[in-house]
């Protein structure tokens, strides 16, 4: 057995091992505190709602935790089981170029790979949401959303992934480079398109109606200088009870979103210290942060990508015996989470750092009384844990712990900094 496959297979049984312990860790402590509503929830969450609550988190961890075992079978099923080699083989007889045979692999390899999903995602859907009182789908609009995406991801994926196999094999030494270059201009093209012709094609959105809400919204952009190609209510009770509030779009395409869901919930004034958060992460340049993270992270990826493609035992390690760009891509894709995972912890610490300092502004802003009414409103209707393991949530969360965001928020109101 070779180095390099030994070294995978440590690294494969710390990803799968570390994810199941801290899995097990969150039932252990959200079970432990099932019984009683933390004191500062106390007569704003009832107890069969704090329990509803436990027991959704429960039925998401176990099944999140199959999931994880049926993830590993499939991963050492495309690597060290031979699934990529067979793949690649099937492809290569028909003697194609090898950039329609590049493509093609990617291509099944991903469509498979969903085929594979897709009985997990139609549990999360129609069992496990559906226990909660959440789905909202139906089965036509579940198949008709899957047909979309597929056709959307054929349209713009497949060129896509032409190109960077075309600069892989055309560029030299120096082709991640372009490669890095056309995947940024494209992901900066998709978040300008997104809220214009891509979202539109999944739901509605109306432009908010004038009232209280819609007048204190647009108090808010004016007083913090914030401008937006609009504001839109988007009928996410579609699909969901869950609901939510987000940007979207980029430059001048901007748009601020809210799920139909939200609105039903949240007074007037809780809606505009809920945009006014939204609005902090803009204002701190979390947003601009967080693309060139993403860059960042892109570009070094490349560049390893360029160096491990010329190592043979990159590919034999991984059970492919011969060497090509797009092999090269689909190994780096399925293999590199497995080593990266422990950077994981890094980015949700950032993540809840920036949720504080999108806090204070609301707090700042808007009202930190109401924001914190408007948090406890979503947990409620989300069923969202108040009592995370704090291990799990460091971990994993990008978003603070319900009682420790809280009392950061009271904090601001008490004028303690």
């Amino acid at each position: 057995m070779q180095t390099f496959t030994v070294l995978f297979l440590v690294f494969l049984l710390a990803y799968v091992g570390v994810q199941l312990w801290l899995s097990l860790r969150q039932s252990q402590h959200v079970s432990q505190h099932r019984s009683a509503v933390p004191t500062p929830f106390m007569g704003k969450i009832t107890l069969e709602q704090h329990q509803k609550a436990a027991d959704y988190t429960l039925a998401k961890g176990r099944f999140g935790r199959i999931e994880l075992m049926i993830g590993l079978v499939v991963l050492l099923a495309w690597t060290l089981g031979g699934g990529l080699e067979w793949l690649d083989q099937a492809w290569r007889s028909l003697n194609w170029s090898p950039l329609y045979t590049g493509v093609a692999v990617i291509v099944s390899m991903l469509v498979i790979s969903s085929l594979i999903d897709l009985p997990a995602s139609l549990y999360r859907t129609f069992v496990l949401e559906e226990k909660f009182g959440f789905n909202k789908t139906d089965l036509k609009t579940f198949v008709v959303d899957m047909a979309k995406g597929t056709a959307l991801t054929l349209v713009l994926g497949v060129p896509l992934i032409m190109l960077i196999l075309w600069l892989m094999e055309s560029m030299g030494d120096y082709w991640w480079l372009y490669a890095w270059g056309v995947l940024t201009a494209f992901s900066l093209l998709m978040m300008w398109a997104y809220p214009k012709f891509i979202a539109p094609l999944f739901n509605k959105f109306a432009p908010l109606d004038n009232g209280e809400v819609a007048e204190r919204i647009n108090a808010l952009l004016t007083r913090t200088g914030f401008n937006s190609n609009g504001i839109f209510v988007m009928d996410g009770s579609k699909r969901s009870a869950h609901g939510n509030a987000y940007f979207t779009g980029f430059g001048k395409n901007k748009r601020i979103v809210f799920f139909d869901t939200l609105l039903e919930h949240l007074t007037p004034a809780e809606v505009e210290a809920v945009l006014a958060h939204e609005l902090g992460h803009f204002k701190r340049k979390h947003i601009i942060k967080g693309m060139l993270v993403s860059m960042t992270m892109t570009f070094v990826s490349f560049a390893v990508l360029a160096w491990l493609m010329k190592q043979g035992w990159f590919y034999n390690g991984l059970g492919v015996s011969q060497p090509s760009t797009y092999m090269a891509i689909m190994l780096f894709m399925v293999a590199s989470p497995v080593f990266t995972f422990f950077i994981g912890p890094i980015m949700s610490w950032w993540s809840r750092k920036h949720e504080f300092e999108a806090d204070a502004f609301a707090a700042e802003q808007s009202s930190a009384t109401e924001l914190i009414s408007a948090l406890v409103s979503l947990y409620r209707e989300n069923a969202s844990t108040l009592t995370p393991d704090p291990l799990h949530s460091a971990f994993y969360d990008s978003h603070p712990p319900a009682s420790i965001r809280i009392a950061h928020l009271q904090q601001h109101n008490l004028g303690v900094t």
